[in-house]
């Protein structure tokens, strides 16, 4: 089984997402913030994560810079998830490595077809 590391500050963001995931037949795990999700990577990196962009301790972008620089980071495919959705920011996501894009607020129509773009599901 496809596992997913949802990466969000908000407890209540992280639970959503984990049952739209669950659904999509992932194993799940979770982070508070990029510094806890790259501990999670090292020991064992996921097939997908959906990030978050604005987060405590280490940011989204920070994070997912951080990841592809990583030996086996340039895998997981990562779908960012925020409520920033500028052109500037989408962009700055993609040329940092995100496979995609969704904002917030978002439902599992959404996640499952952006999972599908990026060949998740």
């Amino acid at each position: 089984m496809k596992t997913c590391l949802i990466v969000d500050d908000s407890r209540v963001v992280r639970k959503v997402a984990a049952r739209i995931v669950r659904d999509l037949k992932f194993d799940v795990l979770e982070a508070g913030d990029g510094a806890e999700a790259m501990r999670q990577c090292r020991q064992k990196m996921p097939d997908a994560i959906l990030l978050d962009w604005n987060m405590p301790v280490m940011n989204g972008l920070d994070f997912l810079r951080a990841l592809r620089r990583e030996e086996e980071g340039k895998h997981p495919l990562v779908v960012f998830c925020s409520i920033e959705n500028d052109a500037e920011h989408i962009n700055e996501a993609l040329s940092s490595g995100a496979d995609e894009f969704i904002m917030k607020p978002f439902d599992a129509d959404i996640l499952e077809s952006k999972f599908a773009e990026v060949g998740l599901v």
